[in-house]
């Protein structure tokens, strides 16, 4: 019985070395089976913020988090992500509607609306698709509020890409604003990342080489108040 424990932490191990850089459609179903010490991981919902456009997977703000957890001596699974660059709200419902699921999930995190301000979508529209994001998040940590947390939506506008641009700043503002009060009526963690975002533009080594995405600095920020916010509450 302990030859065959050790074998199937080995597997684990095997599996989650490979699947950090993958998204769900690439993820093995062999980890629904392991023991519920090792399959409760932390599930990143959003976009290419999430996905860590231009960075190394390690720099990646959910696994930067989950290194400062361990850290402090909290113990979380390792990062699983739903998100891709270039996901709207409504992308990111389509993936969660075909992924397959866990039944629940040590931490939830949930970031988007970037696309849909870029592609100028409706915010009324938005606001309702982020309320079932969330209550989904919500169900995907096991009906436990506490243990999901909201990122705002960073400002792309003070990257060389947005040129300083005005306008996506207070459109970015605006989507935050229906996020939080969303987030804040759900009882939930709201983690504004936006004030950081904003810091690149005085601040060049907080973006990425391709002149839009941060930087694996700019996430380690995010990953510090992620991970102050989840020690807060502790995980169950």
């Amino acid at each position: 019985m302990r030859a065959a424990f050790l074998l199937m932490i080995g597997f684990y191990l095997q599996i989650t070395s490979l699947w950090g850089a993958t998204d769900y459609r690439k993820a093995p179903q062999a980890l629904i089976s392991l023991p519920d010490s090792l399959s409760r991981p932390f599930l990143a919902l959003g976009d290419s913020y999430t996905i860590g456009e231009s960075v190394d997977r390690n720099e990646r703000f959910p696994a930067q988090t989950v290194i400062l957890l361990k850290a402090m001596g909290i113990q979380t699974g390792e990062p699983l992500y739903i998100a891709q660059t270039g996901w709207t709200s409504k992308d990111l419902q389509n993936a969660i509607a075909k992924a397959t699921l866990l039944p629940e999930y040590s931490v939830v995190s949930l970031l988007v609306g970037v696309n849909d301000q870029f592609q100028g979508l409706d915010t009324g529209a938005y606001r309702k698709r982020f309320i079932r994001l969330l209550e989904q998040a919500i169900r995907l940590s096991g009906n436990r509020p506490r243990q999901v947390f909201v990122l705002s939506i960073p400002d792309y506008g003070v990257t060389p890409f947005g040129g300083g641009s005005k306008r996506i700043s207070k459109e970015i503002d605006e989507f935050n604003e229906i996020n939080k009060e969303i987030t804040l009526n759900h009882h939930v963690a709201y983690i504004d990342i936006t004030s950081i975002s904003r810091m690149a533009a005085k601040d060049p080594t907080l973006s990425a080489n391709d002149g839009l995405h941060p930087s694996g600095k700019q996430y380690k920020l995010w990953a510090m108040k992620l991970a102050k916010a989840i020690a807060g509450g502790r995980i169950d």
